[in-house]
């Protein structure tokens, strides 16, 4: 497995299938899982947000970071979302991923608590001075009314377990404010999709992303030639995917990404936990309607 150091490009943040009595469908996810791998797919993350992770038990959490990993078979870099608002918690969670055997981890910043920046300095410190695995911290502050500040992020850059950060803001003086504090080696992936093109602009090595579960290669394609100065051709790549960012983001992530899956044959059920629940089939269809004509999917799209 390659060095944190050389991480980056496009990651898929996957979604947890669940059978209709919301049981862990373990043969879609080990579909879908392939899928991306054979489709360009950078890196995985597992059991975070669009995992569903909050509605699911530890054991569920250990059961799909083994099939993730089986599934992968060393291709590409495997990390397992561990965080939580407590932080004996999200160690024991990152011990349990790390005995799994995922290559890292993302830690997002304490929710509902609201920690002030000190707080949150000695939260991610405590957790990787507790697990020897590279850490990527997850600044969402759209889902935990919180955020991790670039200076707050510069001091934990420091700390040779903590590699880099997931930037969720969609603020580019944010991300370059990052840069600045953090340096040049700190990974910043992007966790807004429609935003990676700019992100990579000013230092990001790639996206943790939901479009990415649905089109790897093209993800892969325009961060790869941001990254290699291309940014008239990525631009045109980005401009073509706009209708797909817009749709996976119109409702709760990651109700549209499973309406669209299910209608795949891949045989992704299209179950959610409470309190989500999925689209009903009219907006569903309405949603996957204009899809087909740019999307690895279309190939299996029913």
């Amino acid at each position: 497995m390659k060095s944190p150091k050389a991480w980056g490009g496009a990651w898929a943040a996957i979604p947890t299938p669940f059978c209709a009595d919301l049981s862990v469908d373990f043969a879609a996810l080990r579909r879908h899982v392939e899928f991306l791998c054979a489709n360009g797919i950078d890196g995985i993350a597992a059991c975070a947000t669009t995992g569903e992770a909050a509605t699911m038990t530890a054991s569920e959490k250990m059961r799909v970071l083994g099939t993730v990993l089986d599934t992968v078979n060393g291709r590409v870099p495997v990390i397992a979302g561990v965080g939580t608002n407590d932080t004996r918690t999200t160690i024991e969670n990152a011990k349990d991923a790390q005995n799994a055997g995922v290559d890292g981890l993302l830690v997002v910043t304490p929710y509902y608590n609201k920690p002030n920046q000190e707080g949150q300095y000695r939260h991610f410190m405590t957790v990787a001075d507790a697990v020897d695995l590279p850490q990527i911290l997850y600044n969402v502050p759209g889902r935990t009314g919180t955020r991790c500040f670039p200076k707050t992020l510069g001091r934990l850059a420091k700390h040779p377990n903590i590699v880099g950060v997931k930037d969720a803001t969609a603020d580019m003086v944010i991300a370059s404010q990052t840069r600045i504090e953090a340096g040049p080696d700190f990974l910043m992936f992007s966790g807004d999709d429609g935003t990676t093109l700019p992100f990579i602009a000013v230092g990001g090595v790639g996206a943790i992303s939901v479009v990415a579960d649905i089109a790897p290669a093209i993800m892969h394609d325009i961060i790869a030639l941001a990254r290699a100065g291309r940014y008239a051709d990525a631009r045109v790549l980005h401009e073509k995917m706009l209708p797909l960012f817009s749709a996976l983001f119109s409702d709760t992530s990651p109700i549209p990404l499973k309406a669209m899956l299910a209608r795949t044959d891949l045989n992704y059920p299209g179950a959610l936990r409470s309190p989500l629940f999925e689209m009903d089939k009219e907006a569903a269809d309405k949603l996957c309607a204009p899809l087909h004509d740019f999307i690895e999917a279309v190939k299996c799209m029913k």
